[in-house]
């Protein structure tokens, strides 16, 4: 998310179109990302919500109080910085309405070319909005609390999903709609009977460690890492085999994997927003390669244009390519 929206948010307080609130008030600001700057005069104290892990700790090391998920109830008001994602917009819309007293107001706003004039005009179908403001190329606008109907509509018209049957995932998590193709590329070109201590890097909503257990049924142990809090919760649910999975929150970038592992499988990111950054994926392998045991093996997946090849023959003894189709390629290194 660039900085812009952020301002965009606090805009509507600059241009006094909204009261500042209360100095003793508490706010809360769903999606919250590094980088803002409260307004002069807006002393009320900041309930952060993000469940993106390097976002987190960036805000927690910050000094601002903030969750994974949304808690407690009653607020003065709620700050949304809408993203990409329609249905997480909707639903945290729908989570500021629930958690904000009656007659709080909520103020939502983000970029034009992730839709924001689009969610302002299907939001006032469902509440009366009392303005909004252009700048730093977003939309900001607010509306006041007044009950529950328009949360249960938004709430309705985002459900849960269940994928292939089975997994079930939320809007806003990566391929929420449907198995990746990289991620089943990998899945099928996985050896059979893997055993040891395993690890799925970037694990998301569950779906290779779910393939992992039903091919490798006598792994000793299976640890999931993901950095999105809430497609970590999925994964948990999603989870069913003979042995007993652990759950890690976690930033693989910037924190140390204590454990060592015989075999890690990983379909990382590429992407930050819209812009292509290759670099993630390769400090991805390097974690795997940390995390993995003398011998241990790598299964990857990958875009076909992404250079990792010289990434995998610095970080590894050996590596080759063991499947392609028209997008993807899957590796298989050993450390």
């Amino acid at each position: 998310m660039a900085a812009e929206p952020l301002k965009t948010l606090f805009y509507p307080f600059e241009a006094e179109a909204i009261p500042l609130p209360r100095k003793d008030g508490c706010v809360l600001f769903l999606g919250a990302e590094p980088g803002f700057r409260s307004p002069g005069g807006f002393d009320a104290g900041l309930h952060l919500v993000q469940g993106f892990r390097p976002h987190f700790r960036a805000l927690e090391a910050a000094g601002y109080t903030v969750t994974p998920r949304a808690e407690g109830s009653g607020f003065d008001a709620a700050l949304v910085l809408a993203g990409r994602h329609r249905g997480q917009n909707e639903l945290r819309i729908a989570e500021a309405l629930e958690r904000v007293a009656p007659g709080g107001p909520i103020v939502v706003a983000g970029g034009k070319d992730d839709g924001i004039d689009s969610l302002r005009k299907r939001i006032n179908i469902l509440v009366a909005l009392e303005g909004h403001l252009p700048k730093h190329h977003g939309v900001a606008f607010w509306f006041r609390q007044a009950g529950t109907g328009a949360a249960e509509a938004l709430r309705a018209a985002n459900p849960d999903l269940v994928v292939e049957g089975r997994f079930r995932t939320a809007p806003g998590m990566f391929s929420f709609d449907r198995v990746d193709t990289g991620s089943k590329l990998l899945a099928e070109s996985l050896p059979d009977g893997l055993t040891g201590n395993l690890a799925d890097f970037c694990a998301g909503w569950g779906y290779l460690a779910a393939e992992v257990a039903e091919r490798s049924p006598n792994l000793s142990g299976l640890d999931l890492y993901e950095a999105d809090f809430e497609a970590l919760e999925a994964a948990r649910l999603n989870f069913c085999g003979a042995v007993e999975p652990r759950f890690f929150w976690a930033d693989l970038l910037t924190e140390t994997v204590e454990r060592r592992y015989d075999a890690i499988v990983m379909n990382p990111p590429f992407h930050s927003g819209r812009a292509a950054e290759p670099g993630i994926g390769a400090g991805m392998i390097h974690a795997a390669s940390r995390a993995l045991k003398p011998g241990g093996r790598l299964l990857m997946v990958a875009n076909r244009q992404l250079p990792y090849e010289q990434v995998l023959a610095a970080a590894f003894s050996s590596h080759a390519e063991i499947a392609r189709d028209g997008m993807f390629k899957v590796f298989s290194a050993r450390r």
